[in-house]
């Protein structure tokens, strides 16, 4: 049946691609973790320059959404609570709403907007102009010279984005809170963090470490199997912006849903 066959298809390529993404970070975090121990040192500055451009230069605009967010997400409890009288809530909802969910997402969304479209766009270009393959015959690994670099700067600065973003959106509900719901600033940002537990913030630093992982692998591959001609790059940065925010609600899905059943989400 072709349908059956065509289905059957789509999922053997889709593990094939999991599988493929599985050997790259595996081989990254080995020359992350491990071969700098073995006389391999990862290059330093290039870790550097790939965390300020990941990182630091993603700031306003990590900043400006996640603001609006929160002061979206105030709004919309406020417009539920308000008809219990519990307007005092709006706080919590929002520190638990961020924390927990929308702000690793969201960063994990702009980090793959700036740099997982960057990376695949990069490695892409190399590899049309054969740069990848003088690589291989000088016996320097593309792993260890491109993508770990990329994997330890995304590992280190999602995490440190994610906890920019969380507090940026509990500022921006503050503004509502301080405007319509009777608080004051400090008393706002007491509410909050009276709501937040630590396991809120380590399930969202946990995803965002495990959405880093993801977004460098599928960069970083997708540029590593980009085919010859400049049209191949846009598609495959393309192809890389769709899988990563694919595979991320994927991820998010996954460890939320395992949070639940643990009885910490």
């Amino acid at each position: 049946m072709p349908l059956v066959e065509q289905i059957g298809g789509s999922v053997a390529d889709g593990l094939a691609y999991v599988g493929s993404l599985a050997t790259l970070g595996r081989r990254a975090a080995y020359y992350t973790f491990v071969a700098p121990f073995q006389g391999k040192p990862l290059r330093v500055q290039r870790v550097v320059a790939q965390a300020m451009d990941i990182g630091v230069r993603a700031l306003p605009i990590l900043s400006l959404i996640t603001f609006f967010i929160g002061l979206i997400l105030a709004l919309q409890s406020a417009y539920e609570l308000r008809r219990f009288g519990a307007m005092n809530y709006v706080a919590a909802a929002v520190a638990i709403s961020i924390s927990r969910e929308l702000g690793p997402l969201i960063t994990a969304i702009v980090v793959i907007g700036r740099s997982g479209s960057a990376f695949a766009a990069e490695i892409g270009t190399m590899k049309v102009t054969e740069e990848i393959d003088a690589l291989e015959t000088m016996a320097i690994s593309p792993i260890r010279f491109l993508v770990a670099p990329k994997f330890l700067a995304m590992v280190v600065m999602m995490p440190c984005l994610t906890i920019w973003a969380n507090a940026m959106g509990i500022l921006g509900g503050s503004v509502f809170g301080v405007a319509q719901a009777d608080f004051t600033f400090l008393r706002y940002i007491q509410a909050s963090l009276d709501s937040l537990l630590l396991r809120d913030l380590l399930t969202g630093l946990l995803k965002s470490v495990m959405f880093a992982i993801t977004i460098t692998a599928v960069g970083c591959q997708e540029g590593l199997i980009t085919g010859a001609g400049a049209e191949e790059v846009g598609r495959s940065t393309t192809r890389a912006v769709v899988k990563s925010i694919s595979l991320v609600v994927l991820v998010d899905l996954i460890f939320t849903g395992l949070f639940f059943f643990m009885g910490t989400d």
